[in-house]
Order: C-alpha cells, then sequence, then structure tokens
C-alpha cells in the first residue's frame, strides 16, 4: 500500500504556502498599483484561500469508495477545524480593513460604531458579514455537529456561500451576466485548488491515492472548464478593451492571472498524462504524489493572491 507521507513535512509545507501567498499577494498589489490596497489584498487572500481549503476538505471524502469516506472524514475534522479559523479570522480582518479603508482613517483609529454601521449600513459591509457568518457556521458545524457525510454537505455549502458573497458588491453585482460568470469561476476555482489541497491533508497511503486521484482528474477537468469559460465571460464583461490588459492596474493583473492560470493548465495536462497513470497503477509512492501535489498548490496559491488583488482592484 505504501508508507504514510511524513508528517513533520506538513509545517514545512505549510510555511512555505505562506510565504507563496504573502509574496504573490506583493506582487498582485505592485501590478495593480496605483490601484489596489496591500493590506486589502493580503486579508482577502488568506481568507479565500482558507474558505478554499475548508471547501476542498468537505469535497475530498466524496472522491474515495464509500466504505472508506468515513475514515476521510475523520482525517478531515482537525484540519478543517483550523482553517476555519483562519479563514474567521481573516474575514474579520477584512471586514474592519474595509471599514478603515471606507472612514479613510487608520485601522488603529477605527471605532466600533464605526465598524458596525459599514457592516449594517454598506453593500461590502454587508458582503462582509455574511462571510464572518458563514466562517462562523462552518465552524460551528465543524466542532458541534456530528461529521456525517451529510454534514460534509452543509460544510461545503457554507464555504461556497462565503466565496460567493464577496461578489454581491462591485462591478460585477451590476451585471447580471457578469456575476453568474464570475460565480461559476470563482466556485470552480476554488473547488479545484481546494480538493488538491484537501488531498494533501488527509490521503496517505499510495492505495488511497490510487483511488481517488482518478477522480480528482476528472473533477478537475470539468472545473478548469468551468473556471475558462466563467473566467472569458467575466473579464470581456469587465474589460473595455483589449489595450487595459497592459494600461490599467486591473488590466496588468488579470494578464498575470491569465498567464498562471495558463501554467496551472499545462501542469495539470501533464500530470493526467504521466502522474495520473502511475497512481492508478500504484507505481508512486504516497511522497510523491504529495510532492506533485505541493508544487500544482504553490501556483494556484500565486493565482488565488492574484484573484484577491484584483477584487481588491476592481
Amino acid at each position: 500500500m505504501g508508507g504514510a507521507a511524513p508528517a513533520v513535512k506538513r509545517p514545512a509545507a505549510l510555511a512555505g504556502g505562506t510565504l507563496v501567498l504573502a509574496a504573490a499577494a506583493v506582487v498582485a498589489w505592485a501590478l495593480a498599483y496605483p490601484q489596489g490596497s496591500l493590506p486589502v489584498t493580503l486579508v482577502r487572500a488568506v481568507a479565500d484561500c482558507a474558505a478554499v481549503v475548508c471547501l476542498g476538505l468537505a469535497a475530498v471524502p466524496m472522491l474515495d469508495d464509500e466504505r472508506y469516506r468515513r475514515e476521510l472524514i475523520g482525517r478531515a475534522t482537525a484540519p478543517l477545524s483550523i482553517a476555519g479559523a483562519v479563514w474567521l479570522v481573516a474575514e474579520l480582518g477584512r471586514l474592519i480593513v474595509a471599514a478603515a479603508q471606507a472612514a479613510a482613517v487608520p485601522i488603529w483609529r477605527l471605532g466600533l460604531p464605526t465598524t458596525v454601521d459599514f457592516a449594517v449600513d454598506t453593500a461590502a459591509g454587508r458582503a462582509g458579514t455574511l462571510g464572518i457568518v458563514a466562517a462562523a457556521a462552518l465552524g460551528v458545524a465543524t466542532l458541534v455537529a456530528p461529521r456525517t457525510a451529510s454534514m460534509n454537505l452543509v460544510v461545503a455549502g457554507l464555504a461556497a456561500v462565503g466565496l460567493t458573497s464577496r461578489l454581491i458588491t462591485g462591478h460585477f453585482f451590476e451585471s447580471a451576466l457578469g456575476g453568474l460568470a464570475l460565480a461559476i469561476h470563482t466556485l470552480a476555482a476554488a473547488l479545484w485548488c481546494g480538493a488538491l489541497a484537501g488531498l494533501v491533508l488527509t490521503v496517505e497511503h499510495r492505495g488511497q491515492w490510487a483511488r481517488v486521484l482518478p477522480r480528482f482528474s476528472q473533477l478537475s477537468l470539468w472545473c478548469v472548464l468551468a473556471l475558462l469559460l466563467g473566467g472569458t465571460a467575466a473579464a470581456l464583461e469587465r474589460l473595455g478593451s483589449l489595450g487595459e490588459l497592459y494600461a490599467t492596474g486591473y488590466g496588468r493583473l488579470l494578464a498575470a492571472k491569465i498567464a498562471v492560470a495558463a501554467v496551472l493548465v499545462l501542469l495539470g495536462w501533464r500530470n493526467r498524462t504521466i502522474w495520473l497513470p502511475a497512481a492508478r497503477a500504484h507505481r508512486t509512492a504516497a511522497v510523491v504524489s504529495r510532492s506533485r501535489s505541493l508544487v500544482e498548490l504553490a501556483v494556484m496559491a500565486v493565482a488565488l493572491a492574484f484573484a484577491a488583488g484584483l477584487a481588491a482592484t476592481g
């Protein structure tokens, strides 16, 4: 069956992923300058990644055979609790940063009444509040409710609500077509990235990789098609002309995100043609599958940071 992936490497992988996400957020801010905001980009990138991981951890057990799902659900509980807590803290931070930005005051001078007014009286504040409620409900469901397949669907739904709550404000809120396209793009990308993160956090043995990787590959294929179609429609709705891809901060960042997405598609195709057949035939050790996943996740973290920068810019 193959040995378990060394657990001692997970903290190192987490630290590396955090550094990649932070560096990518800085690059996103620089590309969009002076339109973007570094604090907003950073805190949104953390919130988005945490929500994506929550969605993936809830979805991954469905990729295994029914008789093994309970094992993966149980193994996902601890990382899901941690990711949910990080998501909640990041959503609170995002609301505070947005309120300070709207009030044009430093964060340390932002009072509670101003924050509450922003959360209640503005569309951006209500969207942030919905994200906080979704993250808090997910945390409660994870810690209190029985860890069953049906409850896993509830957890996945809460993560999806939190991810799409940000779409009720901004440019795309004014366009039904653009908003729908962006929602499809966001959820498809989140499911693709989150499921791979869930595999890294819960799948231990070669035999498990052999069972779940083919199903993840099929899922990721549909996710890539959906995110490309949704992203293309949203970009055409948002951009006035192709010249904006280099003349505006939003356009430059969008062009960079498209380039990263192209790298991800090529990497996914390579893994599908080389890694997948070997893993299905039990010829790839668990540690190799995990290492390949981490490389792909690092590129995904860059894409998610760029997406957060686009949201902060647009």
